[in-house]
């Protein structure tokens, strides 16, 4: 590869900001691309929840932990991003499994705290109804996702990137065996390497190269209100749904959503969290919606990311992955590293895309 190559990031989420800035500032030439405006589509409908909390395996925490350390310097490295370490209270899983939960990661060195609902009630005085006792994470935290996928892209365009939206790549350009840039709605656009970023539109973008990837849309509802006085210091993981408020007082929750009805909107089941939402608070009755959205979630097969290059097709590399927010500045990292370096950080080692890729036989 060239010592200064020429990366073209199809996605503008979080997860192709993350990886455009990393590279632009290590000197690579940069163009990112995006069917729609910059911010992406699964990041600014996330609920933006940055942890190494429960259900991970130990090489995935390690991840994790990592990442929430690498948001730590990119909260100092670029302007407009903040952090809202704020800490989180956790009760959505049965009691035996929190217990489970708290001995497995105190153990891997994760800061957990087992609190009664006295305990509850100081962090959290204005909760109408904490159970007998829950999950204390105090270095756990939240982004506002679109505003610090923004700051990235614009941080990369300052460095000299090129950003590129409302552009929709149709296929990628394969030139002597190897992928060698994409064909747009508006034109090409070569590069020594393409980064496929594009959330659920990833395995429709590397199809085009006879490649079939085991990801999927994973459907989340997101519930969004209106300004409300402050009724919540930090981040709340319950049964019902999982509940943060923003600088400017909105509330914001997020569940899943059985997408049984292609025409659903999901109208009832938002109208239904606000209810939910108002009845965790002693002083909920005015709490009003604003809007409510549908969002579509990456998803690999195996739950975990696809990151690498595809051996069967040189000049590409996948980057697809749920918890995209949590760990988009390790990725960044880790892949800028790895293209321009050929250096692959071991905490991705588990991840190549080739366990999830089926290359259809040659004739």
């Amino acid at each position: 590869m060239a010592v200064h190559p020429h990366v073209v990031i199809v996605g503008a989420g979080i997860i192709g900001a993350s990886i455009a800035w990393h590279l632009v500032r290590a000197g690579a030439r940069v163009t990112v691309i995006d069917a729609a405006a910059p911010g992406g589509i699964a990041t600014r409908n996330s609920w933006a929840w940055i942890n190494a909390s429960w259900g991970n395996p130990k090489p995935y925490f390690r991840l994790r932990v990592r990442a929430m350390q690498e948001w730590h310097r990119l909260g100092q490295d670029v302007s407009g991003i903040r952090v809202a370490w704020t800490g989180g209270l956790l009760w959505e899983l049965p009691p035996e499994q929190l217990e489970t939960f708290a001995a497995e990661h105190t153990a891997w060195g994760y800061r957990i705290h087992r609190v009664d609902r006295r305990a509850m009630q100081q962090i959290e005085p204005h909760l109408a109804a904490p159970p007998d006792f829950a999950l204390h994470m105090p270095d756990e935290g939240s982004v506002e996702p679109l505003a610090a996928a923004l700051a990235l892209l614009d941080a990369a365009r300052s460095l000299g990137a090129t950003i590129i939206a409302d552009t929709q790549v149709r296929r990628l350009s394969v030139s002597a065996g190897r992928v060698s840039g994409v064909e747009t709605n508006t034109g090409r656009h070569t590069g020594d390497v393409v980064v496929v970023a594009c959330g659920v539109d990833t395995p429709g973008l590397v199809a085009t190269v006879g490649l079939n990837l085991a990801v999927t849309g994973s459907p989340a509802l997101l519930v969004v209100t209106q300004p409300h006085a402050r009724c919540l210091n930090g981040l709340v993981m319950s049964p019902e749904m999982q509940l943060r408020q923003t600088t400017e007082g909105r509330l914001v929750a997020a569940t899943g959503f059985a997408d049984t009805d292609p025409d659903a909107d999901g109208a009832a089941e938002a109208a239904a969290l606000i209810d939910a939402i108002r009845g965790m608070f002693v002083s909920g009755a005015s709490i009003t919606p604003n809007y409510h959205v549908i969002g579509s979630r990456p998803m690999p097969q195996d739950g975990f990311p696809v990151v690498g290059s595809v051996d069967a097709i040189p000049g590409l590399y996948v980057a697809v992955m749920h918890s995209g927010i949590t760990l988009a500045p390790a990725i960044g990292r880790f892949v800028a590293d790895e293209l321009l370096t050929g250096q692959r950080d071991n905490l991705l080692a588990p991840y190549r895309p080739g366990r999830l890729v089926d290359v259809p036989p040659t004739a």
